[in-house]
């Protein structure tokens, strides 16, 4: 019940009731200070103060409360404890404009953080969602469906093409494509046989398969997964107050000046004006102003700050760790290369022939041609006969052509043995990082026809940016070796690691911060996630990326426009900077504001006047970090 009342209390409706509030006692108050008048309002039968202090100073008083209680050693004593002080002291000599002033700008202050500190949850909930909750077991040669918990190691399972793998498994009978992005973020499906493994929530694109269970309920892949973010989470310490750092010697030294000041001028007003200007409400504006217009500023050029830690945190990067797929490139395949072997076909021959050919194939490979070829408008013919093998190649009679279309083992299996130049061709290809899709007639190999993913064009300049800043650049990728490769060459990445399943990309990052480094990870995918939560700081591929992946970081590139990298370094920086200035402004006005209150120039409403105009430099200050240019 408290909290609840404390919680509606210290929301922005009831704070802006209480600045009403404060505003309409302070002008009576200035009168009665400088010219002679009444303290508040004639037609209120009670000074409108008492408002604003009731509705700020109570979830004041219940946060110092609450720290003296569960906060361990030194940090008992915070920022809260010292303004409740200073209210109480300004009641007690009947200074009520005094006390909600110091208890209202408290209280801007912690809406102006949580703004910045706030985080949505729903993307654990959607990674949670991926778990499958049925499987189909094979038991007496019957099928039949159970609940993915009763599933057991060993059991048998049938996965239907467009069904989620239920479990870990070793494949025992059947070929398939497996799209496996939700666990390596790797774009192209992965062709899968008898004895290879598949994970759990990894989809089975086309071709019926038996499993055998290896990894079930909270072994498997997906779970792990799920418990990584999960631990990540809560291993990320709530952002500190700078204030409440400073709290252990600002609160002693406040009591002490105030002390000394009463014994030494035997006027306890004194004594009270030093409390009321020694309140940290400028130190505690600092931080939480500097970071809105940091993220207004950001956001402007469409990129999302979850917190002020990250933009602090991304000022300290040396290193910068990407993933390939949907980040570095844009995640979707594109028909590269068209080799002719025959010169009596043209490649753009070769490439209708294919994609005529492919027209019923339900291999992403395949799509992928087909959409390319009706991208380009070119008309495709009519089959007449066509036959999948799953996992290898396609036959289909087109025109009056008889045609093989897959891989290469799928060619030889059918009587096509490459010669040479298909071979090396294939094998250059291989290198480059790219799939290829070979296609045959009258037992010769005709063509080739390769795709790959995209690269970001503005990939390449980005790198070339950071390096000027001093920044390494890593890349971490489930992709193959030689693709990861490729793509790291045309980028200038020099540092690459391959073939990452997600607690490898963890244990890589955790790697480079044992070596002093200050990681930030930049990600699109669910299998990014564990990583971008263990990165000293984390970046989303936002209009692509999945929603979990853009829970898990910190801050989202909404225009997915890498360009950004380097700005965010540059805007990180200038923002500590500003909070250093803010503070130490704030520090030398409490000094001069401390210095006339014991020579009794200042009162306890003056006093918080000056206090109020020194919090109102320090937001002019982090203001101007809006409207400044950072690309």
């Amino acid at each position: 019940m408290l909290k609840k009342l404390n919680d509606f209390l210290a929301g922005l409706p009831m704070t802006i009731v209480a600045g009403a509030f404060l505003l309409l006692d302070l002008i009576p108050h200035l009168m009665e200070e400088f010219g002679g008048g009444s303290a508040f309002p004639a037609f209120l039968p009670f000074d409108p103060a008492w408002v604003t202090i009731i509705i700020c100073g109570i979830p004041l008083l219940y946060l110092a409360v609450w720290r003296i209680i569960h906060n361990p050693g030194i940090s008992k004593i915070s920022s809260a404890l010292l303004i409740c002080i200073a209210m109480f002291a300004a009641i007690a000599i009947g200074d009520l404009f005094a006390a909600g002033e110091v208890a209202f700008i408290m209280a801007i202050g912690a809406l102006l953080e949580e703004a910045t500190t706030n985080r949505a949850r729903k993307g654990l909930k959607q990674l949670i969602s991926l778990a499958p909750t049925k499987g189909r077991r094979l038991m007496d040669g019957k099928e039949e469906m159970i609940p993915a918990e009763e599933i057991r190691q060993g059991d048998i399972l049938r996965i239907l093409p467009g069904e989620t793998i239920p479990v870990d498994g070793v494949i025992v009978n059947g070929e398939t494509s497996v799209d496996q992005s939700v666990m390596t973020g790797e774009s192209l499906p992965v062709d899968k046989g008898v004895g290879e493994e598949v994970f759990c929530g990894t989809i089975n694109r086309f071709g019926s398969i038996d499993i055998s269970a290896t990894k079930v309920g909270e072994n498997s892949s997906l779970q792990k997964l799920i418990r990584m973010v999960q631990d990540a989470e809560n291993k990320q310490a709530p952002m500190q107050r700078i204030a409440d750092k400073a709290a252990s010697w600002l609160v002693p030294v406040a009591l002490l000046i105030a002390i000394l000041s009463y014994v030494f001028t035997g006027n306890i007003v004194t004594a009270v004006t030093v409390l009321v200007v020694f309140c940290p409400c400028a130190l505690v504006l600092a931080t939480p102003t500097a970071v809105m217009a940091a993220i207004g500023q950001a956001t402007k050029h469409g990129v999302i700050i979850k917190s002020g830690e990250a933009l602090e945190k991304m000022g300290k990067v040396d290193t910068i760790a990407f993933d390939k797929t949907g980040t570095l490139t844009y995640g979707r395949l594109d028909v590269s290369d068209v080799i002719s072997f025959d010169e009596t076909i043209p490649e753009a021959d070769l490439l209708s022939l294919a994609a005529s050919a492919e027209a019923r194939s339900e291999h992403p490979l395949g799509k992928a041609i087909v959409a390319y070829v009706k991208a380009k408008e070119v008309p495709l013919m009519e089959t007449a006969a066509f036959r999948m093998t799953a996992g290898r190649g396609i036959f289909a009679e087109t025109g009056n052509h008889r045609l093989l279309c897959g891989n290469e083992k799928f060619l030889t299996e059918n009587g096509v043995l490459p010669d040479n130049r298909v071979q090396s061709a294939l094998e250059r290809l291989r290198s480059q990082g790219k799939a290829s899709v070979a296609v045959a007639e009258n037992q010769k190999c005709i063509g080739i026809i390769a795709l790959s993913d995209v690269l970001r064009p503005e990939a390449k300049d980005m790198v070339s940016r950071l390096s000027d800043m001093h920044t390494r650049t890593v890349l971490l990728t489930g992709d193959h070796q030689k693709t990861a490769d490729y793509f790291a060459q045309q980028v200038g990445i020099s540092e690459v690691r391959a073939e990452l399943l997600p607690e490898e990309k963890v244990r890589s990052i955790e790697k480079l911060q044992a070596q002093d480094h200050k990681v930030c990870m930049i990600g699109d995918g669910v299998n990014d996630a564990p990583a971008l939560k263990v990165a000293d700081v984390s970046v989303a591929m936002g209009s692509m990326g999945s929603d979990i992946a853009i829970d898990a970081a910190e801050i989202a590139l909404m225009s997915d426009d890498l360009s950004k990298i380097p700005y965010l370094k540059r805007l990180s920086n200038a923002t500590v900077k500003t909070i250093k200035a803010s503070i130490t402004l704030s520090m030398c006005i409490n000094f001069v504001a401390i210095m006339l209150s014991l020579m009794e120039v200042l009162t306890p409403t003056t006093g918080a006047l000056v206090h109020n105009a020194g919090s109102c430099f320090v937001v002019l200050i982090a203001a101007l970090l809006y409207d400044r240019n950072f690309e």
